[in-house]
């Protein structure tokens, strides 16, 4: 199960970089010429040119080159230019003068961190024959300490160029540590495989599990060698590794078990790969992630991720193989049946990913909750209806990190463009986006709140940042959309329109005010004022909706005229009256769909707009009339030409 594979995968470096540095008189630059001559050199230069080292000095075949540095104080500039720019860092010391060891700790390694290197580091303590052997310490009581306290130290190695002891091995570690990087897998601390690797290596043993059993039978271990190593394994070597693990695994319970009868279960599994790894066989571990597709930071390669290109005004929406997928997900991990997926539930589904995607906004707490904390299959598909909108390709890579096995390109939709949905005067999508607007206090928080089934709260909490609530809306005939609501918070209204095409991705915008307040009304009117005025300036025009919020309380002064005044000027429907506190929404969630499915009607017009389609109109009249002016001068000019001609024959 170790042999070692060469073949380059996605993401693993073509070429590695490696800088040595270190105090002057270290052996840095006898160490790099013996490294790649094999031969001990009677004499250096301060500073070498960069070295290459034959391709196949290393199993792996990949190009290395080793950049040698100054140790004058006036080069330091150059030097961390240099460290910068490396895959790697071997950072010298003498071993004959301990001064140069304590430099590493109260110079060298804070240095690196000072500027920023985070790549793998190797300590090489050179000149070993030299050591005073009155003095011998292990380097591991010396370097304990130091590896305590920086973590990023990969491997600690000592070395004599003169006496050829150990010198080949600085740079293979170096390499190894950059090919095949301790940190991602292994926390050395706890000595552990990391979340992380053991969330791909449970999707990578799901997949080799061709008969669903939650064991590897001989067959499947062999596929699996075949696949990763390009070579079989003989019954011998799979008894042998099943014999490694009852040993080490035998299993008080089902689920401790390394081995049961069906062949090698997952716990045995993880536990192969991180004996690898306590062994110093990384190569192994990572050989395998790559046959899967994975890259340094245990995530899918880029070039296994479809990108999607949308214009502004388009939206991407999953298709029905891909909802239905979801569907099945939900039924297989919601065993009870009683349309509630559970948390735990919930992360059972993503434990094949790096992370749940759901942890952090804008999609945590962005769909309803059941009353036991869970999610219904509708709150469910909202979620992922949500990521696909606002990150497809995300949305497609956890598909993928989940078993979704079609063409992860074939799984999402995009939709028309909204201008052509306007010209078409209907929209054909299922996922509608929705900006809510209003002015501090005026409810819009409830009212998103109420969208997904969150109790009415009379304290007042400021919106600090944008905020998602998404859920399946029913409309009569038993037709079902999805809408997705964004709160915009009053003070960053400015920030969102002066982006140009900020309004492409809005298929309706709904203004919220306090009934009850005529500040809050004036505000929100401003707030449409602008918003179509963007709208119109920039050929986004989109539906509106004013909500009348707070309807419980009394309302203002004159609110009925001032309502039916804009309403009428502005061409969009009257005030819609709403208490989030009662509990009356007055069906606004059916009626903001409906509005967003007839995406020609409910778009305000301003003066200044209504001023530049009349001037419009007046420019496109003259055309019309020089157009027609001309075309009786043509017809008179030939007319005359006709005669002339006729009068010229005559003649």
């Amino acid at each position: 199960m170790a042999k070692a594979a060469t073949k380059a995968h996605p993401g693993v470096k073509s070429a590695v970089r490696i800088v040595v540095a270190g105090d002057r008189g270290t052996g840095k630059s006898s160490l790099i010429v013996t490294a790649v001559s094999e031969t001990f050199p009677s004499s250096v230069p301060p500073v070498l040119p960069p070295t290459r080292m034959p391709d196949d000095f290393y199993p792996d075949r990949v190009p290395i080159t080793i950049i040698d540095t100054s140790s004058k104080v006036e080069d330091a500039g150059k030097v961390a230019e240099e460290l910068k720019r490396a895959d790697a860092v071997v950072l010298t010391y003498a071993c004959d003068r301990p001064e140069t060891l304590d430099r590493l700790s109260t110079f060298w390694l804070p240095e690196l961190r000072q500027i920023e290197v985070k790549v793998p580091v190797i300590v090489v303590g050179c000149k070993l024959d030299l050591r005073d052997e009155n003095q011998q310490v292990s380097l591991e009581q010396v370097m304990s300490p130091i590896m305590q306290q920086f973590r990023e130290i990969e491997t600690c190695i000592e070395c004599s160029a003169f006496k050829h002891i150990q010198i080949p091995e600085v740079f293979y570690y170096a390499q190894k540590a950059v090919l095949h990087p301790t940190g991602p897998l292994f926390d050395q601390e706890s000595q552990t495989l990391k979340p992380r690797c053991v969330r791909a290596l449970k999707r990578i043993f799901i997949l080799c599990d061709l008969d669903r059993d939650g064991a590897l039978s001989d067959a499947e271990l062999n596929e699996f060698q075949v696949k990763c190593f390009n070579a079989p394994l003989q019954p011998s070597e799979i008894v042998g590794v099943k014999r490694v693990v009852e040993e080490k695994l035998p299993g008080g319970g089902a689920n401790d078990m390394g081995v049961n009868d069906r062949g090698l279960t997952l716990t045995g599994f993880l536990f192969l790969h991180a004996l690898f790894i306590e062994k110093g066989r990384l190569e192994t571990t990572w050989t395998v992630l790559r046959k899967f597709g994975y890259n340094n930071d245990i995530k899918l390669s880029d070039e296994l991720i479809p990108t999607f290109k949308l214009a502004p005004d388009q939206s991407a929406e999953l298709t029905s193989e891909a909802v239905e997928y979801l569907r099945n997900i939900y039924e297989l991990f919601e065993s009870d049946g009683d349309n509630n997926l559970r948390p735990a539930e919930l992360e059972d589904i993503f434990s094949t990913a790096p992370e749940s995607p759901w942890d952090e906004p804008p999609y945590k707490d962005a769909a309803e909750k059941t009353a036991l904390g869970g999610l219904s299959a509708n709150a469910f598909l909202s979620e992922w209806a949500l990521m696909t909108l606002l990150d497809p390709s995300k949305a497609v890579e956890n598909l993928i990190y989940i078993g979704y096995s079609g063409d992860p390109s074939a799984a999402v939709r995009l939709t028309r463009r909204r201008r052509l949905d306007r010209k078409k005067q209907q929209s054909d999508r299922n996922v509608f986006h929705c900006f809510v607007f209003g002015p501090k206090k005026s409810g819009k928080s409830a009212l998103v709140n109420s969208f997904i089934g969150r109790p009415f709260y009379d304290s007042y909490a400021p919106t600090a940042e944008e905020i998602y609530a998404v859920n399946v809306v029913d409309l009569p005939g038993g037709i079902k959309k999805t809408l997705v609501l964004r709160e915009i918070p009053d003070d960053g209204v400015k920030k969102l329109l002066s982006n140009k095409e900020s309004l492409a991705s809005c298929d309706i915008a709904v203004f919220v005010y306090d009934s009850s307040d005529q500040s809050s009304w004036k505000r929100a009117t401003e707030l449409l004022v602008d918003v179509a005025s963007h709208g119109e300036d920039t050929g986004y025009e989109v539906p509106c909706l004013i909500v009348a919020a707070k309807d419980d309380l009394n309302s203002f002064p004159m609110a009925i005229q001032e309502s039916t005044r804009v309403s009428q000027d502005m061409g969009i429907e009257a005030p819609i009256p709403i208490s989030s506190k009662m509990g009356d929404t007055n069906n606004v969630f059916r009626r903001i769909v409906t509005a967003a499915e007839h995406p020609h009607l409910s778009i305000p017009e301003t003066e200044a707009g209504r001023s530049r389609k009349q001037y419009n109109r007046l420019v496109n009249h003259s055309l019309m009339f020089v157009s027609v002016g001309a075309a009786v001068a043509i017809v008179g000019l030939a007319a005359y030409r006709v005669y002339a001609a006729r009068k010229n024959s005559s003649g």
